[in-house]
């Protein structure tokens, strides 16, 4: 993110033991819980991907390359002509008749299994795309003896996938296809999960693929090879009860029943009691039936029944026998096929009724069985997930639309499209979920109307219908004929909402880049310091609610882009205002810690503000994610592909915070550097100082003034940029660590070849520790504090032991006191100890050979690499964007944008359709 501009005029502190970079761990998509690293930072989550930042103010993000394709080719030009002439007879014949499988394109050797391979015997490749984007396969070691559920653990460990959902939410699949097309890309034809206990080894030893298909191992989630199997027994059920229909319609036509025509038309009508023997009860209804239908028996022309002709009458009994029969006959048919258009509806299962089709063949009633009906396409074999009721139409998408129960009944149902699909509610565009009341009109496509029903609630009035108009009266004259209102309720309708204290913020896409710019330029201009992050996660709940589903991602990349620019300014200015940068380099000074804490403020601000919105960011990309694994990770390249941008966003997000943290403690421990050193120097025990008043740093001694001031400064700095807790925590953390790393450094510089190890000086350093560890206290920080500067505590300690009681102690009891200190490290303060002129060293201090010899090569300065990881927490955020705004100077802030974009508005349309001056007021 920041240029090399600036590494010319940067100080070195190679020899003073300044660190010139930090290491930062910073989650790019997922958070997953961790341990406390203190206890007074909250559960915080991580990930195994590390950003390795070297430089001070460098920090550069790059891009993940895509994978590409493999290549197959495919064989052709399978049959030839024979030349030969005395084939016999017909010499048209081929030259060679070979069986069916020779003439298939053979696949060679290698791969026809392609999870195996001869020279490589005991590795199985089992392949992964289904549950990781972008992987091919993964090798594990395998042998006759192992089963599917191993295997599948072991894979699963390999692609990274948590122990908790491993445990029965995957499962090997059996899959045999072919590389097709151009690219080769591998389309699977068959599949068959394997059993837990079965063994894939003697799979692939006993039976084969047929000729010109290749087999190999897939581990996919369980659920969707559920739905796949799901989708296939409905399919089959569907044949088997189709064929049951016709050998019915056999059997009845063979005892008697209507012509083949007939039962064909009569098959035709799709009906919901179909299946019904009305055999006991067609004599018993025939006449109401007829009646009904106006008693015809046949075509126009045709004689009614009742109306018997004279002539008829006098026939002979066997014609009239015959004709009974034959009028028997089409009585029964006419009586079917009017009962299949008595249609009941059910009475405890919400349905749709059909009011427009596409096809003779559509069902009138599709009843809701399950809890939750999803409308589509009849989906290729595995492809697709289960679909209750198959739609025949060009724009029906495999997964069209999904209707859901509500979760306390009774209640409204909910309705959400797929991506992609066209959907209307009512006659309006349906593109987020939805409520679907009994009564609304539900459009698929340009071809299938339903209307929703549900007999278990009572009907309310439809929301399709048109209110009753009611006349103005007098003010019709002034008012606005598209809503009825007068000038005045306009006006006063647009004074409630600019002055509203609800959190929402309306606007079209037009202006919307116009207010994210107002919205990042506010920042320092309002004592609501998280103002930029509310507002713009109010832009974000407009877009998610009103908004095309394309256009968050687009939103969320163009606010992380505008906050890098803003934040990369602001550095280039702290930057450019540091004394070793200026143009007179003959005064170059430190700046005092009041001047450092108001460079650092703005940085401060976008750090809390930018962890804030990547909170908001966060739980509106966990929807989408719901999303994708609801409608099949394999079935939405549009979702997928907005979830991509959405990550890429927030990895500019992480890298702003990244960079505010990097620069805010480069620049308080390079001002707490040049104050440090007293620490070790000054005498607490003099007159001025006031060891009573711990908690007032006009009080106490003038060594450790100069550190406390900078801790305090710090603390005021975070608290009123109403920094996150936890990053708090952790600025803090990396401020005592390095404090600790350089006094300790410096300590053990002083110790060498002078007698600065003694006990009165040692009693001094512990003193000044003390009363700095005793403030951290009183100030919440007392925790963090004693972890980081246990080091330099433990030295203190050992220190200030009396000379008659530490000559007496043996090197094994030092190592175990004082367990903090390395071996090195507790050899270099004992043979540097101030004895006495004259006295000789204890033989008790003597290290033993063996850690001598590693002391040999140990180095006895701490490093300042070892700093401890930013980790990005994940609760304890403050914005809640569905409170009211409470704050009046937040509240102000949103009035004023709110007034913006009618300015903008109204500035975009021609000035005869602009509102009257009266609707314009400004606060």
């Amino acid at each position: 993110m920041f240029s090399e501009e600036r590494k010319e005029g940067s100080p070195r502190f190679g020899k003073l033991h300044f660190p010139v970079g930090l290491w930062i761990n910073s989650p790019k998509k997922h958070f997953v819980k961790m341990s406390r690293r203190w206890p007074s930072v909250g559960s915080v989550r991580s990930t195994s991907s590390d950003t390795a930042s070297r430089g001070s103010e460098t920090v550069e993000l790059r891009p993940p390359g895509k994978a590409k394709a493999g290549r197959h080719k495919r064989l052709s030009n399978l049959f030839h002509r024979s030349t030969s002439s005395g084939a016999g007879v017909g010499g048209g014949r081929w030259g060679s008749e070979k069986k069916l499988a020779d003439l298939i394109d053979p696949v060679p050797e290698d791969l026809v299994e392609l999870s195996s391979q001869p020279q490589l015997p005991g590795i199985l490749k089992i392949f992964g795309g289904a549950i990781s984007r972008g992987a091919n396969y993964k090798s594990v070691l395998a042998t006759p003896r192992s089963t599917a559920r191993q295997l599948v653990r072991e894979a699963l460990e390999r692609y990274g996938v948590a122990p908790e959902e491993e445990e029965g939410g995957y499962v090997l699949c059996d899959v045999v296809g072919r590389f097709e097309g151009p690219g080769g890309a591998w389309q699977a034809e068959h599949l068959r999960p394997v059993g837990d206990t079965e063994r894939p080894l003697v799979l692939q030893d006993v039976w084969k693929p047929k000729a010109g298909l290749s087999r190999r191992f897939e581990v996919r989630r369980r659920r969707e090879v559920e739905r796949v199997g799901e989708a296939e027994d409905n399919e089959t059920a569907g044949i088997n009860a189709q064929a049951r229909r016709l050998q019915k319609s056999r059997s009845r036509a063979a005892s008697g029943g209507p012509a083949p025509k007939e039962r064909a038309d009569n098959l035709s009508l799709r009906r919901s009691i179909s299946d019904m023997n009305l055999s006991a009860r067609k004599r018993r209804e025939r006449k109401a039936v007829l009646s009904v239908a106006g008693a015809e028996v046949g075509p126009a022309g045709e004689e009614q029944e009742g109306e018997v002709a004279p002539a008829q009458e006098a026939e002979p009994a066997d014609q009239g026998t015959k004709s009974g029969e034959a009028e028997d006959s089409a009585d029964g048919a006419n009586l079917e096929q009017l009962s299949q258009c008595l249609i009941q509806p059910p009475t405890q299962h919400p349905y749709f009724l059909l009011l427009l089709g596409c096809d003779k063949q559509d069902f009138v009633i599709y009843v809701m069985t399950r809890r939750r009906h999803v409308f589509g396409r009849r989906p290729q074999p595995d492809k697709g997930g289960y679909v209750d009721t198959f739609l025949c139409a060009p724009d029906i998408l495999p997964r069209h639309c999904c209707v859901r129960e509500a979760e306390l009944a009774p209640g409204p149902a909910l309705v959400r499209p797929f991506r992609g699909a066209a959907v209307t509610l009512n006659g309006g565009a349906l593109v987020r979920e939805a409520e679907l009341h009994p009564g609304d009109l539900l459009g698929l496509g340009q071809h299938f109307l339903f209307m929703y029903k549900d007999p278990r609630t009572p009907q309310p009035r439809p929301a399709w219908l048109p209110r009753p108009w009611v006349s103005p009266g007098l003010a019709g004259a002034f008012s606005c004929q598209a809503c009825g209102r007068s000038l005045q309720e306009r006006q006063d309708a647009f004074q409630a909402y600019v002055e509203s204290r609800e959190p929402e913020l309306r606007y079209r896409p037009q202006e919307e880049e116009a207010l994210l710019r107002e919205i990042v330029r506010l920042q320092g201009a309002t004592t609501f310091n998280l103002a930029p992050a509310f507002l713009l996660g109010l832009c974000l709940e407009h877009s998610t609610r009103v908004l095309e589903p394309s256009h968050f991602p687009r939103l969320v990349a163009r606010m992380a882009q505008l906050i890098k620019e803003a934040v990369w300014e602001k550095i280039k200015e702290v930057g450019d205002r540091q004394p070793e940068n200026q143009q007179d380099k003959g005064q170059v000074g430190v700046l005092s810690i009041e001047e450092v804490a108001a460079d650092l403020r703005p940085l401060m601000l976008w750090m809390a503000n930018a962890m804030e919105l990547l909170n908001l960011v966060q739980k509106k990309v966990l929807d989408m994610e719901k999303e994708l694994d609801l409608e099949g990770s394999s079935h939405d390249a549009l979702l997928s592909s907005d979830l991509e941008t959405c990550d890429e966003a927030m990895a500019v997000l992480d890298e702003v915070i990244m960079s505010t943290f990097q620069q805010s403690v480069y620049y308080l421990t390079k001002t707490l550097y040049s104050a440090l050193p007293a620490l070790l120097d000054s005498n607490p025990f003099t007159a001025a100082a006031d060891l009573s008043h711990a908690q007032e740093l006009s009080t106490m001694p003038k060594g450790i003034r100069g550190t406390l001031a900078i801790y305090q400064a710090t603390l005021e700095l975070t608290r009123e940029c109403e920094l996150h807790p936890d990053l708090v925590s952790q600025t803090f953390g990396y401020l005592f660590f390095f404090s600790n790393a350089s006094l300790f450094n410096t300590l053990m510089e002083r110790g060498t070849g002078g007698p600065f190890y003694q006990w009165a000086k040692a009693v001094q350093i512990r003193t000044n520790l003390d009363l700095v560890l005793d403030w951290l206290q009183g100030v919440g920080l007392g925790d963090i504090a004693a972890e980081f500067f246990r080091k330099l505590s433990t030295t203190a300690n050992l220190l200030c032991v009396p000379k008659t009681s530490l000559v007496k102690a043996t090197w094994s009891r030092l190592r175990s006191e004082y367990p903090a200190l390395t071996p090195a490290q507790l050899h270099h303060v004992l043979s540097n100890y101030h004895l006495g002129l004259g006295r000789p060293y204890p033989e008790g201090w003597s290290p033993p050979p063996e850690e001598r010899e590693e002391m040999v090569n140990s180095e006895i300065f701490e490093s300042f690499s070892d700093h401890p990881p930013l980790i990005l927490p994940s609760e304890g955020f403050r914005l809640c964007p569905a409170a009211l705004v409470t704050d009046d100077a937040l509240h102000h802030q949103l009035c004023r944008l709110r007034r913006f974009l009618w300015d903008l508005e109204q500035a975009s349309l021609p000035a005869n359709q602009r509102a009257p001056h009266g609707l314009e007021g400004g606060q």
